[in-house]
């Protein structure tokens, strides 16, 4: 069983759930597109700007989650991080976000644009490893408690 009846409760009753519910989905299409714009630099050295700005975009959108994402897992596991119930999602979303912010640092040690750029490729392939993760947990989630409801209706 992935969750108890208590967390899965405390689940539906977290606000946080509902934000991680709308943030997830922008975030990944957030990904998709900037993805798809470094890329695009890297292949054609055009679009640094807007490029960049998408990153930027999508770093603070991973932060906003990892925040928001504290917040939940405090209210289904009494822990802000690295609960023993989310702890491979927590190893997965930690990669992800310190693969993030090696943009800054690349950006503080001078970095040319094109290794920024690439930077940020292994970046979103380490939250593509991490999203897939969130995912395959997510359709586990909702399989649980759909059997929980069925069960329960049969009673």
């Amino acid at each position: 069983m992935m969750y108890t009846e208590d967390q899965l409760r405390r689940r539906e009753r977290s606000r946080w759930t509902k934000v991680q519910i709308i943030l997830a989905p922008i975030q990944f299409v957030v990904f998709l597109i900037s993805f798809a714009l470094v890329l695009r630099y890297l292949a054609t050295g055009e679009g640094y700007l807007i490029a960049t700005i998408s990153i930027w975009i999508k770093i603070a959108l991973i932060w906003a989650l990892t925040i928001t994402g504290m917040l939940w897992e405090y209210d289904m596991f009494d822990h802000y991080f690295m609960a023993k119930e989310f702890f491979w999602e927590d190893v997965g979303n930690l990669i992800a976000i310190i693969t993030h912010n090696l943009y800054f640092v690349a950006q503080w040690v001078g970095a040319d644009s094109r290794t920024v750029m690439w930077v940020m490729v292994f970046a979103y392939i380490t939250y593509l490893f991490n999203a897939v993760q969130f995912i395959i947990r997510g359709v586990n989630s909702a399989r649980q408690r759909r059997s929980l409801r069925q069960a329960a209706s049969q009673m």
